[in-house]
């Protein structure tokens, strides 16, 4: 058995080394980390092997995800995100620079007037202390409240925990429900943070593809064929970072009942749901005991820099979701969620108008400067490509911000090296300056 073991881990070593080298070539010559069909050649070998040596399949596969995992987290060490070209322009910034941030979904208006006037009532109030980790049952009865009038549903406080921005109940919920080896689903492009989380967790994420040219429409048909026995989630955000797409009803029905067909957890990350401008609807709506529903005052609310989310799920879920949040950070600071629970008074009805109205700018500008894109649907951003030979979007968002513009390269979010984010959180005025900068520096790379 020693021996046996010891040989696996000299095999182990011997592959990462070859998983290195791959990934420099693939960095050379463009290509994305995650290669789902060579995967899926590699998956139906191991598939064969084990039906001829009498090996259990689901467990062999769940090495081979563990195996996969550990190549993309060595091949994606340096890959560069919205988040590093943000720290980037902020260190430009201390220097002295100028920059547009067109990079990040941090909207540039206040918080509501009540949040500055709730600030100052915490510390009389005695919001203080130790509390429940789960959030304060007055606040998780405000939001329950909320949730049921906003969505049209029943929501109880029991289906609420309150964490420190949706991104934590993001990763809670994949770290609880899901186990290494398991297989994730998510339909990119994405928000780079789903697969982080899941690869931290030791999840496989399977990714779907779309393209602008179905107006970044998944199939049902593609999601099909990607789960198997060991697929245990899938992951929805719409409208989408970073293309704003909402997904017709029909469309969104059929990918839920497949989920539920398959027993799948459903994580739908509606942080962006107050920024839809087509018709949309919550997964809440479906009732699914398995769903996820992910929201945050980061956007809606413009409270950034507070930290508070929230997750909507079955209190058996809820209950998993907060041994470990208890576990990482004891409870969201009561302070904070007071004033959160007054800035669910506030009519923001201000802040829908005023990004829609910007991103309605970002897409005339786009349209006269012939970037490819599909107009959005909702949330707060623009996915253009870029139609230059050899365009590389890192490259770009680096060479950008000498100019004093900063954006997103596509392949944060997948595999859109072409690409790149726009984030329509400035002044409309600082939008088109920011705007005029990129079409100088695509004048000047052609």
């Amino acid at each position: 058995m020693d021996e046996v073991t010891l040989k696996m881990i000299e095999l182990l070593k011997t592959r990462t080394d070859i998983a290195k080298e791959i990934g420099e070539v693939k960095k050379n010559i463009g290509k994305g980390v995650t290669d789902e069909a060579r995967e899926d050649s590699l998956r139906g070998k191991v598939i064969s092997l084990c039906n001829n040596i009498g090996l259990d399949e689901t467990m062999a596969t769940k090495f081979l995800n563990f195996l996969l995992n550990e190549s993309v987290k060595v091949q994606s060490r340096n890959k560069q995100t919205h988040l590093s070209i943000f720290l980037k322009a902020k260190s430009l910034e201390a220097q002295g620079k100028k920059i547009i941030h067109m990079e990040v979904g941090e909207p540039d208006f206040l918080p509501p007037k009540i949040v500055k006037d709730a600030l100052e009532e915490v510390f009389d109030k005695g919001f203080l202390k130790y509390g429940q980790v789960k959030g304060m049952p007055v606040f998780r009865e405000s939001l329950a409240k909320y949730v049921s009038k906003k969505f049209n549903v029943n929501i109880q406080q029991d289906n609420i925990i309150v964490s420190p921005g949706a991104r934590f109940s993001i990763f809670t919920a994949i770290t609880t429900l899901l186990n290494p080896g398991d297989e994730m689903i998510v339909i990119e492009p994405a928000w780079p943070a789903y697969k982080d989380c899941a690869l931290n967790a030791g999840i496989k994420v399977r990714t779907i593809n779309t393209t602008v040219e179905d107006k970044w429409e998944p199939s049902v048909e593609q999601i099909k064929s990607t789960i198997n026995s060991n697929t245990k989630m899938i992951v929805l955000n719409y409208p989408n970072n970073p293309t704003g797409k909402i997904l017709n009803e029909k469309l969104q029905d059929e990918i839920i009942q497949l989920a539920k067909e398959n027993n799948l957890y459903i994580l739908s990350d509606e942080i962006y749901s107050q920024y839809a401008k087509t018709s949309w609807k919550s997964i809440l709506s479906y009732n699914y005991e398995k769903s996820i529903v992910t929201q945050s005052f980061s956007k809606s609310h413009a409270m950034t820099g507070f930290r508070v989310g929230y997750g909507i799920a079955d209190s058996k879920i809820i209950e998993k979701m907060a041994k470990l949040e208890a576990l990482c950070l004891t409870n969201v600071p009561e302070a904070i969620q007071y004033v959160a629970m007054k800035a669910l008074e506030a009519d923001t009805s201000n802040n829908t108008n005023t990004v829609q109205t910007r991103l309605d700018v970002l897409s005339k500008k786009a349209s006269e400067m012939g970037l490819d894109f599909v107009v959005p649907d909702g949330a707060m951003y623009l996915f253009a490509r870029i139609n230059q030979e050899g365009f590389d979007g890192v490259n770009f968002a680096n060479s950008a911000l000498e100019k004093g513009l900063a954006v997103a390269p596509g392949e944060g979010f997948g595999n859109y090296k072409n690409f790149i984010r726009l984030s329509a959180c400035q002044d409309e005025e600082v939008l088109v300056e920011g705007m005029n900068i990129l079409g100088n520096i695509m004048r000047t790379n052609n």
